[in-house]
């Protein structure tokens, strides 16, 4: 009587597990039809979140925001396609390009470089990080973290806080840098 009552648990069971993965399967196919969602897309010419400027795009290479690397049609405007402001990215570059880069993300808008040591300071290295985030050429669009190493007795590399003033020096410096490439592309423009 036992060993029929487990055997018809266990039946009970495995028709349960069947009847919920069918279940599981039909609702994951049923989501696989077409999709009737109305998400925003392009530009409409007027001002809005997803325009802020309120001119009409063209579309780039690969669709309205396109994969316009370093130009397109809006420029003036600081706007490329590529996630970020390009006036930014540039300068940027420009302004850390004495350091080695580790990596540089164009559509998350990081650039990390790796440690740099001067020649007059050999016993110090520094690791500067910029982040890039607005499409807009703004002050607050961007932020420079800079870290520094000393070397210790042993000469293993002990992490010190970098000056504050310096992550400030550097983040004027590409700010400076992008207006004057966005005004001479604004003059080359005319």
């Amino acid at each position: 009587m036992k060993r029929n009552m487990n055997s018809r648990t266990n039946s009970a069971l495995k028709s349960l597990c069947i009847g919920i993965t069918a279940a599981g399967v039909a609702l994951t196919l049923s989501a696989c039809g077409p999709s009737t969602s109305s998400y925003p897309s392009g530009s409409s010419g007027t001002w809005g979140p997803n325009n802020p400027t309120g001119k009409e795009r063209s579309p780039g290479i690969f669709g309205d925001d396109g994969l316009q690397i370093f130009g397109g049609s809006e420029s003036s405007s600081g706007g490329s396609g590529i996630g970020v402001n390009s006036f930014l990215w540039r300068a940027s570059l420009d302004t850390l390009s004495f350091i080695p880069l580790l990596s540089a993300d164009p559509f998350g808008g990081v650039i990390i470089t790796d440690w740099y040591t001067a020649a007059e300071t050999p016993g110090e290295r520094f690791k500067v990080t910029t982040y890039i985030l607005d499409k807009r050429l703004r002050a607050d669009g961007l932020k420079v973290a800079v870290f520094r190493q000393v070397r210790d007795s042993k000469g293993d590399w002990v992490d010190l806080a970098a000056q504050k003033e310096t992550s400030v020096k550097l983040e004027n410096a590409i700010l400076i840098r992008a207006r004057q490439l966005r005004i001479s592309t604004i003059e080359a423009e005319d």
